[in-house]
This record gives C-alpha cells, sequence and structure tokens, in this order.
C-alpha cells in the first residue's frame, strides 16, 4: 500500500509538472539604423527561423531613423539593442555615452561613389569632369577627402551638388548629377529600384581606406546587469547571419514576409549579396562573424580622428569601444 501511494504521488508530480508553462522568453528590443533595406535581412531571418527562439530570445525589431538616432536610444534604454555605424556610435561614446559595441559585423567600409552603369564610371579617373551628389557633414563625405587623398583626385577635377540623403538620390535618378557618395548595399538599390537601372560602385576599401561599419551595440550597464542575455543574443545573431550567408533569397524574402512593404525582392536579396562580402577582411576571412580584429578597430579610430571629427583621446585607448567577450567561440 505505501509503495503504491509512492507511485500514485510521483505520478502526480509528474503530471503537475508537465503542464506548468515553459519559462517565458526574454523581451528584446532591436533598434535598426534606418528603414530596412537588404543588409538587415540576418535579423529577420534569424527570428522567421526561430534561431532566436532558441536562444530564449522573444525578439522584436524595430526600423531606425539614423545611426546617431539608434545610439542615442540605446544609451538611454529606450531599446536593449541597436544595429549601428561603429563610428557614429564612438562619436557618443567619446563624450561619455555609456554604449559600447558587442559585436562588429561590417568590417570593410560600404562607402562608395556610385553611378549609372551606362555613364561607364568605374575607376576614380572617371570621376574628372564629372557632378557628384553629397550631403553635407555626413559620414561618406567626411571620409571622401581622404579617397581623394589616396587616388590623386582633387576637387577642382569635379562639381558637386549638395543636398539631404533624398535630395541626392533624385539628383542621379533625375540626371543632374552623375554619381553619388553612398552605401554600396543601400543607395545603390533605392536608385534601381526607384529606376529600374543598375549602378557601378568605386568603393573606398579597394584603395586603402580600411574602416569598419555597422554593428551591434549595447548600453554598458545594461550589458553588465544582463552578461548571460547579451551572450545569447550575439550567439543567436552570429547563428542567424551565417544562416542567411546561406540563402540570401530567404534571408530577403523573410524582410517581406515580417514587412510587405519593406521592398522588392530582387533589391533586398542583391543588397544582402553585395553586404556579405563586407562581413569579413583578409585577416577575418573564414572566421565566424563579428570577429573583427584590434587593428581593424585601432585603424578606423585613427581615420576617424583625423578626418571624421572624433575627439583625439579616442585614440588613448580604441578597445574601449567594443568588446568581443559576448561573442561565441568555436567553428559555425
Amino acid at each position: 500500500m505505501i509503495r503504491m501511494i509512492a507511485a500514485i504521488s510521483v505520478a502526480l508530480i509528474w503530471t503537475a509538472l508537465s503542464v506548468l508553462p515553459a519559462s517565458a522568453a526574454d523581451k528584446v528590443v532591436l533598434m535598426l539604423n534606418w528603414y530596412v533595406y537588404g543588409e538587415h535581412a540576418p535579423f529577420y531571418y534569424g527570428k522567421a527561423k526561430g534561431i532566436y527562439a532558441a536562444e530564449g530570445i522573444d525578439l522584436e525589431i524595430q526600423e531606425g531613423r539614423g545611426s546617431a538616432a539608434t545610439t542615442q536610444a540605446v544609451a538611454a534604454k529606450t531599446a536593449n539593442f541597436g544595429y549601428v555605424d561603429v563610428p557614429t556610435m564612438m562619436r557618443a561614446a567619446v563624450k561619455g555615452a555609456p554604449i559600447v559595441a558587442t559585436g562588429v559585423l561590417l568590417q570593410t567600409s560600404p562607402m562608395s561613389a556610385m553611378g549609372f552603369v551606362e555613364k561607364n564610371i568605374k575607376k576614380p579617373e572617371d570621376i574628372k569632369g564629372k557632378t557628384v551628389a553629397i550631403t553635407p557633414a555626413d559620414s561618406m563625405t567626411q571620409i571622401w577627402p581622404l579617397f581623394l587623398k589616396k587616388t590623386g583626385l582633387k576637387e577642382s577635377d569635379f562639381q558637386t551638388v549638395a543636398g539631404d540623403g533624398q535630395t541626392k538620390l533624385n539628383a542621379v535618378i533625375n540626371g543632374q548629377a552623375d554619381l553619388l557618395l553612398g552605401y554600396v548595399m543601400d543607395q545603390s538599390m533605392k536608385i534601381k529600384d526607384a529606376t529600374g537601372k543598375d549602378v557601378n560602385a568605386i568603393k573606398f576599401a579597394d584603395y586603402g581606406i580600411n574602416m569598419v561599419c555597422s554593428g551591434v551595440v549595447a548600453n554598458t550597464d545594461f550589458v553588465k546587469a544582463n552578461a548571460d542575455l547579451v551572450k545569447r543574443f550575439m550567439s543567436a545573431t552570429t547563428k542567424a547571419v551565417e544562416a542567411a550567408e546561406k540563402d540570401p533569397k530567404g534571408a530577403a524574402q523573410s524582410i517581406l514576409d515580417a514587412n510587405p512593404k519593406g521592398g522588392k525582392i530582387e533589391t533586398l536579396t542583391q543588397g544582402f549579396e553585395l553586404t556579405i562580402p563586407l562581413y569579413r577582411t583578409p585577416e577575418t576571412k573564414g572566421k565566424r562573424p563579428f570577429q573583427v580584429t584590434d587593428q581593424n578597430m585601432t585603424d578606423t579610430v585613427n581615420l576617424m580622428v583625423e578626418y571624421g571629427g572624433l575627439d583625439a583621446k579616442a585614440k588613448d585607448n580604441p578597445k574601449a569601444f567594443y568588446t568581443k567577450d559576448y561573442l561565441p567561440q568555436g567553428g559555425s
């Protein structure tokens, strides 16, 4: 009788445990640098494929309104993580904003000068005699003088027209400018969406301008207080990037599945395919995403101090801007 009662008790306990709800996933808000475009595909793909859920994360993806605004939101803990231009984040951090990059994804700069294929602008020499559309004070325009120096061009070799981001696009689309300064996977796709025409891009990185670009950032206090969550988020994001690399069209489709007005499948796919080569440098070839080198970050800080308006004290400790402590180790 005692054994029977014990057996029944054990059975009841297991039955009760089986109907208890699973522990709730951690709600995480990721704010992007801008309205959605192809570069953002891995986040949507990771969510759609359950990669974040497998790490106990309920991910909400919010569009942004510029890297500076997203950096401010993360510093103020309005968002848990941000996906931003890391040099932009550096400007805020060196002024005291409590923010750090927990993973640098784009280790090669997407900055480019681009124009319609029919314009036949393929190399710096082809820019001579042309009109270039710029946005004053943006990151590309700040680095533009270095590109000119590296390629032997002078400002007298071409004309410029200035305006905000949309004005710059319109100038090329309407023929008021021959090319613009933009990101190879962003503005080029916007131009193609608007006109159906392909674009040639002259990438700054091909001429020795070695800078990082986009990465994941978080509030420093949040990171310290939520180390396990940060590790799980970076593990999931690393896996999401690796999975998306193998399925660019599927990754692009996940954007449209979440946001039907997020673009066109052709240019979202092409934009993401143009992003993938930016994930690694020759030094990180074969490594998992986000494994940026210390030298790459130091070079970026030095260039930003000289050309990008970053406070010179940033050179005292480039490692203060990023950490690799929360990245997964080993192979994919």
